[in-house]
């Protein structure tokens, strides 16, 4: 008897095919294999929001194959991955195979034992997570492609707009505003650095008698004199001392969120990096799913763990008993354990033939979920009250008693150790010093601090945070900074205001989060995807109507002095998705563009090349920086590096960043290094 089981992946299918026998045909579907047009809407709003699904140019032979290879089988078994993106891809397969009773088959993790256990209990596709799914499609498509055409009439061309991503561009959006309202204040703080015989620590001011001084309390210079005048000669006697052990607990395994933050932490990937390295890591057997809001895991990984730990670092390492996470989230789902190895005994030091970055997410992953299960990390800690005058200072110690989980998952702990202080110890005065400070403004997203927005707020889920974060960085709304902090473009900014002034619902987090539930209850079989597209669209629509007559299209253009050099007329400065540009005022008649003098991102070195030009920041369709002449097309030089206004003492080519620390030639035919600080 002959099995075909039909995997999304090839990596997938090669994986799963070492734990099958010669019964079983294991093929890749390649990912979906029907989805709508691209050049149409492809949803009949007036008749119940049926979709329209074809099959794509470069999905048909693969279907042709997979048509073939189950008209030979005695049974077809769907295997995709078990969230609703993977089930609804599962029943596209039904449809484009035109399978009568093809069996459902999920598993959490791709091991022998999981994928025996899988095929000893099929089931049927679930249609209401593939309804689910069909409704998030749905409703995206609709906000993408009737949002879109109005942008272009009352914006700008080329412009798109998509339902959840809007939501993540208005919270960049206002973190922005929130940073240019921003206004620095003025504090001041009161260190004394003392010393017990011959051992020198430092103590912070915290009260005037028995009054707490507040962070912002000493508000200028003036004020900490007059405070340090008060503490002229004074006496400095240890009031109180606390001595306690503190316990530091280990944090919980990871989920799709919260690996996507400490993978940016650790190692600045991003949250596309990051789900890329996953699936690889999943596909191939070394993890479980990695698109999951639940922190729940399996007995038997539980178990796993245990044996590991013991037998590595003994008992006391061990948490005593397994330790269960319960999921904060209200709106978890689709999710049946967290992100764990697959194999708790298969440490990094094992693992052989995958990329360096396969290996840091891996570690990263095997360590937290090691960490989880062993005991808390135990510090000795010390706080001193020291009186002075009226005055009392605070000195915090601690220091490492037994390091617990932190032997496999090192986190910074700082560790402070105080001399052996007791009451009325007096004390010598080694300095008293004032500090200025000034308060920061709110710090602009990462990609990291961005999903864990998203997340709190409830909008998105597990599978569609990278996604997200893609698409508002892929249309030039969204840039980085060298920091890689998120900030908006000019034209993000425009298009937020356009989207928040006129579809608020569109763009408003708490309706954007209700709609997460409606697909949540259209999955658990509360709700219908029918109606749910029919509430969200018919408002919508009509205000989408009386907004295309109301709306006045935006003005996104600057007079200048310019003449065009092709035709004698003037230049006109244009704003468009790449950022400004000047543009011939008789456009369409002349086409001429040239970059703008004096953007942020033009250079002051003239063009290597052509000798008129200036070198400036352009940036692909796909947003990725590169540096060319302004001149284009008439000179078409070009670099990926940033070039620094320095040509090689070797060649006379131009010199380029290469990381901090290094600038180096341009020309790949000469070897001139040097230090970028020299």
């Amino acid at each position: 008897m002959k099995s075909l089981v039909i995997v999304e992946s090839p990596t997938k299918a090669k994986t799963i095919q070492k734990f099958l026998g010669s019964d079983f045909i294991i093929k890749s579907s390649f990912g979906h294999v029907r989805d709508l047009p691209k050049r149409e809407l492809g949803v009949d709003v007036e008749n119940g929001f049926k979709p329209k699904y074809i099959i794509p140019t470069k999905a048909k032979k693969v279907v042709a194959d997979l048509k073939k290879e189950s008209k030979n089988a005695d049974v077809t078994i769907l295997a995709t991955d078990e969230d609703r993106e993977g089930e609804s891809i599962a029943w596209h397969l039904q449809e484009a195979l035109k399978l009568k009773d093809p069996q459902r088959i999920v598993f959490h993790e791709i091991t022998k034992t999981a994928i025996e256990q899988a095929l000893k209990t099929p089931r049927h596709i679930d249609i209401n997570l593939v309804d689910a799914q069909q409704a998030r499609r749905i409703l995206d498509r609709i906000v993408g492609y009737k949002l879109s055409p109005f942008l272009w009439k009352k914006v700008a061309k080329g412009l798109s707009a998509g339902r959840v991503q809007s939501v993540a561009l208005k919270l960049v959006v206002e973190k922005e505003r929130e940073i240019g309202k921003f206004i620095a204040e003025e504090y001041w703080s009161v260190e004394a650095l003392l010393k017990k015989l011959g051992k020198e620590f430092s103590a912070s001011l915290i009260k005037n008698g028995e009054k707490p001084i507040e962070k912002l309390e000493i508000k200028n210079k003036t004020e900490a004199d007059k405070i340090l005048s008060e503490l002229n000669n004074a006496g400095y006697i240890v009031e109180s001392v606390e001595k306690k052990e503190t316990k530091r607990f280990p944090a919980p395994p990871f989920t799709t969120s919260t690996l996507q933050q400490a993978a940016w932490q650790r190692f600045k990937f991003s949250a596309k990096q990051t789900m890329m390295l996953a699936q690889r890591l999943y596909e191939e057997g070394n993890i479980t799913y990695h698109r999951t809001d639940s922190l729940n895991l399996s007995e038997m990984s539980l178990s796993a763990a245990k044996d590991f730990i013991l037998g590595k670092y003994g008992k006391d390492y061990w948490a005593g008993k397994p330790v269960h996470y319960k999921t904060k989230s209200a709106g978890a789902q689709e999710a049946h354990e967290a992100i764990r190895p697959a194999y708790a005994e298969k440490s990094p030091d094992t693992l052989k033939g995958i990329d360096a970055r396969q290996l840091k997410l891996y570690t990263l992953i095997w360590q937290r979920f090691i960490a989880c299960q062993m005991t808390h990390a135990t510090f000795d800690s010390v706080s001193a009250d020291i009186k002075a005058n009226d005055y009392t200072f605070r000195a915090n110690g601690q220091t490492l008693k037994f390091e617990g989980f932190l032997k496999v998952y090192p986190t910074k702990t700082e560790e402070t150790e105080l001399p052996d202080l007791e009451k009325n110890d007096k004390l010598d005065l080694s300095k008293l010093d004032s500090i200025q400070h000034f308060t920061e403004p709110p710090a602009r997203y990462t990609e990291a601090s961005l999903i864990k927005a998203l997340e709190k707020h409830g909008v998105g889920r597990p599978s569609t945070y990278a996604s997200i974060l893609s698409a508002i960085q892929d249309r030039n709304y969204v840039f980085k900074n060298d920091q890689k902090r998120l900030f908006p473009s000019e034209m993000g900014i425009i298009v937020n205001d356009v989207l928040v002034q006129n579809f608020p619902e569109v763009v408003d987090i708490d309706f954007t989060a209700k709609m997460e539930k409606e697909l949540d209850e259209i999955a658990d079989g509360k709700d219908t995807w029918e109606k749910t597209c029919k509430d969200f669209y018919t408002p919508f629509a009509k205000n989408l109507k009386e907004k295309y007559e109301e709306v006045i299209k935006a003005d996104l253009t600057k007079k200048t002095d310019k003449v065009c050099p092709k035709c004698g007329a003037p230049l006109i400065e244009r704003l468009g998705r790449f950022g400004r540009f000047y543009a011939c005022s008789k456009f369409p008649e002349c086409k001429h563009t040239e970059s703008v003098e004096g953007d942020p991102d033009t250079l002051n070195i003239f063009c290597p090349k052509c000798k008129e030009g200036k070198v400036t920041g352009k940036r692909t369709k796909k947003g990725k920086t590169f540096y060319g002449c302004n001149k284009f097309p008439k000179c078409d030089f070009a670099l990926w590096d940033k070039p620094v206004n320095e040509l090689c003492p070797k060649c006379d080519s131009l010199l380029i960043e290469k990381g901090k620390k290094i600038v180096k030639c341009s020309n790949k035919e000469c070897d001139y290094v040097k230090d970028a600080n020299k």
